[in-house]
């Protein structure tokens, strides 16, 4: 067989073993040593091609597909540093559990370490980043090394698919010529691997199910995840037990038709009183998902070491206390219903004046903390997250970014009865690809799509703009501006060494980012005052196309007026918990 043909042959039984699998994404960026296997893949019609011209951006655009699918979505680079500019995003996929299927084109064997153009190693590239990482055998004409490009494309989709998900990395080098000539696609389909989840047997959870049982005081902490499905189950958890549920936003509790009486929503206030650490501790702590986003609550967490901790986790280890001494790792949601029914056998006894004494301190300090906000006409960075408590229509995606945004999620979105699907990219916490990842999630998610992000955070990610206009996508960005790194002023930093603190932390740029806006075509809208903000996102949301919202607010106005609430919440809180028994 010559080697075109060859060529040509291998690509096609890779590519339709991805599809087989039931791969039905893939983003790509232009480059000359990947042509085969895109060539293969815009034949492929069961695979829709996203194109980008930023490999960083796209890998996080990817992510936001992923996400928002829960499937996996493949990702095609060039040889060299187009593979490693997809580090980050593999390192979120990584430590978020969501599928990518790494696809990086590479120089032959000979070219290798012999100062060949675009030639870097890529083998085992991403390290323990990935789930798996493997090596297409170059294409010979060979029917085994055909089968062996389609098994490994089926092994890749299945793993980047099983529990948990994440990212795994195949490695494709070609030859010159890279143009294959393909001949007609050979019949039948080669099948797909089926993983099903391991979910833990009844036996396994008897001892938790009889540790719950016990007559305690216990809290349940729903971390982030990504399933709205998990309120129902751990919602009826809560209730046979009589725990309430601090819910961190990212935990998809907060909002939704399901009761919502022991979802606690203002707990980070709450707990920056040290006086209701120590009243409100528990005697047992039932940890679900990922590491919540509160601080206060991570700090109480350290403190109550004497309660019994436990942790249900989706295959992972979320437990940078390392207090947890029972750990169950598998789906959640099938976990949490098989432990809810070994409860309701044992008839618990619920004690209603535990739940009732945080339900009532968590009640006031969001009362005074929606009092406090709503009185409070200034621009402040927290109110934009109780407005869009408000003003977001059912089935609409929420993604905040990290540093400021996410924490003002946590402290200021209220629990609401509209169904909401909540994002962040709270793996490794970083600032880059927060709009790629938002414009991922619009370009599938069946609702409106609105991101809300720092001025670091979006001028990282400018070429991730890109994607709006090429691919006619519809989202609403508010932009929070406070011309610099927002959350340092709230660390030690800003009062231990303020002679250097603005050069080295506040960070100021300057930037004017209409200017952004106006570059990729997005239209671009600064309200003067909140009902300014509330006629801009109405109209947003009705509209065509990406609109950028932008909030200009003063980086130290913004930690004072956080630090007046607080104040306030911890005052009402004390003066409560005064009036209570002990």
């Amino acid at each position: 067989m010559e080697y075109r043909e060859a060529l040509g042959a291998a690509v096609t039984a890779f590519v339709r073993a991805l599809a087989d699998a039931g791969l039905r994404h893939a983003c790509f960026a232009p480059g000359s040593r990947s042509t085969p296997l895109v060539l293969g893949l815009v034949r492929e019609p069961r695979i829709r091609l996203w194109d980008h011209l930023d490999e960083r951006a796209m890998g996080f655009f990817a992510l936001g597909l992923a996400r928002a699918l829960d499937e996996p979505v493949a990702v095609v680079t060039t040889s060299g540093t187009a593979a490693a500019n997809l580090f980050p995003a593999v390192v979120e996929a990584n430590l978020s559990q969501v599928p990518l299927v790494v696809l990086t084109a590479d120089r032959p064997p000979e070219l290798r370490d012999a100062g060949a153009p675009q030639t870097i190693d890529q083998l085992r590239l991403y390290g323990s980043h990935v789930k798996w990482f493997g090596e297409v055998p170059l294409p010979d004409g060979t029917p085994l090394v055909q089968r062996a490009a389609a098994a490994l494309a089926r092994r890749a989709v299945a793993l980047a698919r099983a529990f948990p998900p994440g990212p795994v990395h195949l490695d494709l080098p070609y030859r010159e010529p890279l143009v294959p000539s393909f001949g007609p696609a050979p019949d039948g389909h080669a099948g797909a691997v089926v993983t099903p989840q391991p979910v833990p047997e009844h036996t396994d959870l008897e001892p938790l199910a009889e540790l719950s049982l016990a007559p305690r005081r216990g809290i349940i902490v729903a971390g982030p995840q990504p399933d709205p499905a998990l309120a129902p189950a751990l919602v009826r958890l809560a209730t046979l037990l009589g725990y309430p549920i601090l819910a961190d936003p990212l935990s998809q509790l907060r909002t939704g038709r399901h009761p919502r009486d022991l979802v606690l929503d203002a707990y980070d206030a709450v707990l920056r009183e040290p006086d209701a650490v120590g009243a409100l501790r528990p005697e047992l702590v039932l940890r679900v998902g990922g590491v919540p986003t509160s601080k206060p609550l991570q700090l109480a967490l350290e403190a109550w070491g004497d309660a019994a901790h436990v942790l249900v986790a989706p295959g992972s280890w979320p437990d940078p206390l390392h207090r947890a001494e029972w750990i169950v790792q598998g789906p959640v949601i099938a976990t949490i219903e098989r432990l809810a029914g070994l409860i309701a056998r044992g008839m618990p006894s619920p004690d209603p004046d535990w739940s009732g004494r945080w339900r009532q301190l968590d009640r006031l300090a969001r009362a005074t903390l929606d009092a406090a906000v709503i009185a409070c006409t200034e621009l402040f960075e927290g109110r934009v997250f109780r407005e869009l408590a408000t003003l977001l229509p059912d089935n609409a995606a929420l993604i905040a970014g990290n540093s400021m945004p996410v924490r003002d999620l946590d402290s200021f979105f209220p629990s609401i009865e509209r169904p909401l699907r909540l994002f962040a990219n709270r793996g490794a916490n970083g600032i880059d690809g927060v709009t790629s990842t938002a414009l991922g999630i619009a370009a599938v998610h069946p609702g409106p799509t609105v991101l809300v992000t720092g001025d670091l955070s979006f001028y990282h990610d400018l070429p991730g703009l890109l994607a709006a206009r090429r691919h006619r996508l519809r989202a609403t960005i508010v932009l929070i501006n406070n011309d610099g790194g927002g959350i340092f002023s709230f660390l030690p930093q800003a009062r231990e060494v303020p002679e250097h603190f603005e050069f080295l932390f506040g960070t100021p740029h300057g930037l004017d980012f209409r200017h952004a806006a106006a570059l990729f075509g997005l239209s671009y809208l600064r309200p003067a005052d909140w009902a300014d903000f509330r006629a801009a996102l109405a109209g947003a949301l009705r509209g065509d196309g990406v609109t950028v919202v932008e909030l200009r607010s003063d980086r130290q106005r913004n930690a004072e007026l956080h630090h007046e609430l607080w104040h306030r919440v911890r005052a009402a809180v004390r003066r409560e918990l005064a009036r209570q028994p002990t």
